[in-house]
């Protein structure tokens, strides 16, 4: 079977190894420059039966473009089914999932203080996290990413073989013993603090009126306290920016239905998988937000955390 798509950096072999084993096929997945290949051998049924579940139920991050199916002579020397190494054998033609907004579960993760990935500003699994921005090469496979440098603890790589973990074939799962760390530097490059020292002298200098430039997924961009006047000011001063508007980004969508009328459509935006910005008018009144931001306009530029990192920003 060759499929096609948005199948790579999405689980989709973790999800072949899953459905293939649960209908007893033996053979094997394997990510190449074209997408999905997947060899397996079983009954014609067994094996129209996957056929439906790959393309009609795929994971979803998935998007399916072909899929095609050769039949070939049963070998009989397959046994059990299995993911394999990546292939790259012609110019890539295969289309890479973007990144995505931290899951739930991986939230709940981050603020529980008895799990191990308690407050690690760059965890992720499956689901979520980075993608397209990390990287280098097709296939896409951890060698192939920035992430190639940050070899799997014991702990990672367990869930990284375990089939029923959500952390399965999770190309950047890391966590706080193996991954990458947080810095925060001064004006000067210098390292200033690490780890959690880092994140609280991030969040001090952002209420202190502040500008950080925070590094995420594909780029930096420049921080400040949105309810800090002077901040915003200094802010436009700095980007050359005289009146056009800020983007505001607000914990949750609680906090954005405080600060603006949001249509059903608007809501379902804010919380989406890509964390657009999405332009909605302003309640009359509504403090929290300096004039600044957006001056002159009855519309705000709101969006939603869309990394850990930011998650413990807010």
């Amino acid at each position: 079977m060759r499929v096609t798509g948005t199948v790579q950096g999405v689980g989709f072999r973790p999800f072949v190894y899953r459905h293939a084993v649960a209908l007893g096929l033996s053979g094997y997945v394997a990510n190449d420059s074209e997408g999905v290949l997947v060899e397996v051998e079983g009954t014609p049924e067994q094996l129209d039966e996957l056929s439906h579940r790959l393309a009609e139920e795929p994971p979803p991050l998935a998007r399916v473009a072909t899929l095609e199916t050769i039949s070939l002579p049963a070998t009989g020397g397959e046994s059990g089914f299995r993911i394999v190494e990546s292939r790259s054998e012609r110019a890539p033609a295969v289309a890479v999932s973007v990144d995505v907004a931290t899951c739930d579960d991986c939230l709940a993760e981050l603020i529980d203080p008895a799990d191990r990935r308690y407050g690690y500003p760059f965890t992720n699994c499956t689901n979520c996290g980075p993608r397209y921005t990390i990287i280098r090469s097709i296939p896409y496979d951890r060698p192939a990413t920035t992430m190639a440098g940050f070899p799997m603890c014991e702990a990672c790589a367990a869930e990284y073989a375990d089939p029923g973990d959500r952390r399965f074939h999770a190309q950047p799962n890391a966590c706080p013993a193996c991954g990458p760390q947080l810095r925060l530097l001064g004006v000067d490059g210098r390292v200033v603090a690490e780890e959690g020292e880092a994140l609280d002298g991030a969040v001090k200098a952002l209420l202190a009126g502040r500008i950080l430039a925070v590094k995420g997924l594909g780029g930096y961009h420049l921080a400040a306290d949105a309810s800090d006047a002077d901040a915003v000011a200094e802010l436009r001063r700095r980007k050359h920016r005289d009146d056009k508007p800020f983007a505001v980004m607000v914990p949750d969508l609680g906090a954005a239905r405080a600060l603006c009328r949001l249509s059903s459509d608007a809501e379902a935006a804010l919380t989406s998988l890509r964390r657009p910005i999405v332009l909605a008018r302003r309640h009359p009144g509504a403090d929290g937000v300096a004039d600044g931001v957006a001056p002159g306009l009855p519309e705000l530029g709101l969006m939603l955390p869309y990394t850990p990192l930011h998650h413990l920003l807010l």
